[in-house]
């Protein structure tokens, strides 16, 4: 999917909208006015905001792939754990904006379309910790007797609860110090210790 610049800057746009205003506030109105320009100058770039949001969606997607292809497993599972939440974590933070768009639990309602962009994004996250956390399982580093699936979930739970409370303390925080804080806490919970 090629982005056009001025498509990007409506897709920035739109996430500080959501970001400020939530999914409430996000309207072609609003979204022209952020813009300087009419809401008609809106639809020679997208055919609605379905398509904007879904836009916003596609691009997110295209670098969260990015940065996780970029993240190559090596043979030190608590290495790979930490350096895919480093990597997630600076892209937010250069782009905080964006948080909202993929945990933001209103988007969910906006249509299915949107709904499953904002699932398919999710699960891209899920997948590849997942199996960064089989191969700690398959080492010996973390433990086994819960399946990987299960723990993904749980550590993205966690993950999304820190970037929630982030973005409602206004970006305020020191994101990336506390994702590795939590990061080491996750890593005495995975960790595989002799009974």
């Amino acid at each position: 999917m090629e982005i056009k610049p001025r498509q990007l800057e409506i897709i920035e746009a739109t996430g500080k909208i959501l970001t400020k205003s939530g999914v409430t506030g996000l309207t072609t109105k609003n979204l022209a006015s952020e813009m300087n320009f009419s809401e008609s100058a809106l639809y020679r770039h997208f055919k609605s905001k379905e398509e904007i949001i879904l836009s916003m969606l596609k691009y997110l997607s295209k670098n969260i792939s990015t940065i996780l292809k970029n993240s190559a497993p090596t043979s030190d599972a608590e290495k790979d754990f930490k350096d895919v939440f480093r990597r997630i974590t600076l892209y937010f933070k250069e782009n905080p904006y964006y948080v909202i768009a993929i945990f933001s639990e209103g988007l969910l309602d906006e249509s299915s379309k949107i709904k499953n962009a904002i699932m398919s994004l999710v699960n891209l996250m899920t997948g590849h910790l997942q199996s960064v956390i089989e191969h700690g399982q398959q080492t010996g580093k973390f433990i086994a007797t819960i399946p990987a699936d299960d723990l993904a979930q749980i550590v993205i739970a966690t993950y999304k609860h820190q970037m929630f409370s982030w973005r409602f303390q206004n970006f305020e925080f020191d994101i990336i110090r506390r994702i590795e804080e939590i990061d080491d806490t996750l890593l005495i919970i995975l960790k595989n210790y002799p009974q």
